[in-house]
């Protein structure tokens, strides 16, 4: 066994084994080798690397031979059918030829993944019924096989009904896990971050972090954990940045209304967008084509709707809007949360109550009506083929604000139809700013007074007007005004990097 230090090598050997604090002969495919392990986490032997953090899930002695499970790219990098690169589960032997080579091996690999903060131990929902009904084949070819080679600890809950997360949530102990995971779409991530706020302990209960893997509709926000870093969104590479335990920050917001409140971690639409989001629900059969089929119909058939908008500029952007009088506009009247002098807003004795802000201290401006589309985005993506607001950051205080008041059809089609690459800020026709706090006002239809709009939360609908797309079904809100309030970096994700 070598114990060289750096320095002790000549030039030739510190090229060749850099920061080596392992170095040994090894039997490899049949052949003897020098196998080595850096400081730095690269394990070398004939003609192969791997990167201990990016690569290697974990390994196991069998007799003589320490088998490493990794994940390695596709050779050419992507996969035929899809375009997207690819993760390969690959396995590599080496055996060695002492009895004390392999205990120190055994023991600096283990300590060197420990070292890297991983999880240990999962807590890990699959929604059997989301998207293309995949989530539990996702589970078993993409996410189990993983897990095992990571020496993962899990324990799975398929989800039942609606809300079943929420409630599985509100209850676990969550001392037994180092994380949850959702094998779903955004909707039942935020059943999970809901359930956590709701808790008593929720200020222990926010700080576990919470991992994302596609299986859904929609996939926002693992789409933009991914693409953060130039990873495609599939399955095998969300799992593998859970595996590999970094983490994020990231801002929460809290909608309220009188005394009823959800946490959003995703988006808020009213208008175009949450009109094409809910309504070609009747058209599901289409898969995910009834996005587009939908939205050719809802700009040919246009609707306006009248209301209002109020919110904090972030800086650099208070040129946008009018100047609010606080004296003569109510923002959110009767809620003594929201009042200056309340400070039990954060340590309510129940669950979160969301962040104490001073109103009458900050910069309000306001925007009339009507409006085409009213489009609040916390992340980027708000679907895999949707990057509504390319500018937007996980943990920076702020929602981005996509607006659009007017827009010929014609221009409105186009500017839809470059959703997939954020092209549509570039827009004249649209506005577009960041903002701290936020009021939504929302009124009924121009062309008809009778019948109002759709307000969209997460995928999710939050409030539906009189007239509406199934108008008759009950909601947690009203569609009447929304206070919106930022709590900057509250949760925490499993992130690629």
């Amino acid at each position: 066994m070598n114990w060289q230090k750096i320095g002790e090598y000549s030039d030739t050997d510190h090229m060749e084994t850099e920061e080596s604090i392992l170095s040994d002969q090894v039997r490899a495919n049949g052949d003897v080798t020098t196998a080595t392990l850096s400081a730095g986490g690269q394990l070398r032997w004939a003609g192969r690397r791997l990167e201990m953090e990016k690569e290697v899930l974990g390994f196991s002695v069998e007799g003589s031979k320490i088998k490493i499970r990794a994940v390695v790219e596709a050779a050419g990098g992507t996969c035929c059918f899809s375009g997207k690169s690819n993760l390969i589960r690959k396995t590599f032997t080496l055996e060695f030829l002492s009895h004390d080579s392999l205990c120190r091996w055994t023991q600096k690999l283990q300590e060197y993944l420990d070292s890297l903060g991983r999880p240990k131990r999962l807590f890990i929902f699959v929604n059997p019924f989301g998207g293309k009904r995949f989530g539990s084949k996702i589970f078993v070819n993409d996410v189990k096989p993983l897990l095992d080679d990571a020496n993962v600890d899990y324990t799975v809950q398929e989800t039942k009904y609606q809300l079943h997360a929420k409630e599985v949530v509100q209850s676990l102990d969550l001392a037994k896990y180092d994380g949850i995971v959702c094998v779903s779409g955004d909707g039942i991530l935020v059943e999970v971050l809901n359930g956590l706020l709701t808790r008593k302990d929720w200020d222990n209960a926010i700080r576990i972090p919470l991992g994302a893997v596609p299986a859904g509709t929609g996939n926002g926000m693992v789409k933009s954990l991914l693409d953060s870093c130039g990873e495609p969104c599939s399955p095998s590479y969300a799992m593998r940045s859970i595996i590999r335990g970094h983490k994020c920050s990231l801002d929460i917001a809290t909608i309220t209304q009188g005394d009823t409140k959800f946490f959003s971690m995703l988006m808020l639409a009213w208008g175009l967008v949450a009109d094409i989001d809910i309504e070609s629900e009747k058209y599901r059969w289409m898969g995910s084509a009834r996005i587009d089929f939908y939205a050719v119909q809802r700009i040919f058939g246009l609707r306006k709707y009248n209301g209002s908008i109020l919110f904090v500029p972030a800086s650099g952007y208070e040129s946008y809007g009018e100047s609010l009088d606080l004296e003569n506009e109510i923002i959110v009247e009767g809620e003594s949360e929201i009042k200056p002098d309340d400070e039990s807003v954060r340590t309510h004795e129940h669950s979160y109550q969301g962040p104490s802000i001073d109103i009458k201290s900050l910069n309000w401006r306001k925007i009339n009506g009507p409006f085409v589309s009213i489009w609040l985005h916390n992340v980027p993506w708000g679907g895999e083929d949707a990057m509504a607001a390319p500018h937007a950051e996980f943990s920076d205080g702020c929602l981005d604000l996509i607006m659009v008041k007017d827009c010929p059809k014609l221009s409105l089609l186009k500017l839809m139809t470059e959703l997939n690459n954020g092209g549509h800020v570039k827009s004249p026709h649209v506005t577009y700013l960041k903002v701290k706090a936020f009021v939504l006002q929302p009124g009924p239809r121009t062309d008809d007074p009778a019948k109002a709009g759709i307000i969209d939360v997460d995928g999710e609908v939050l409030a539906r007007g009189k007239g509406a797309y199934k108008c008759e079904e009950e909601t947690l809100m009203s569609y009447d005004k929304l206070f919106i309030k930022v709590d900057q970096g509250l949760a925490t994700l499993f992130t690629p990097n």
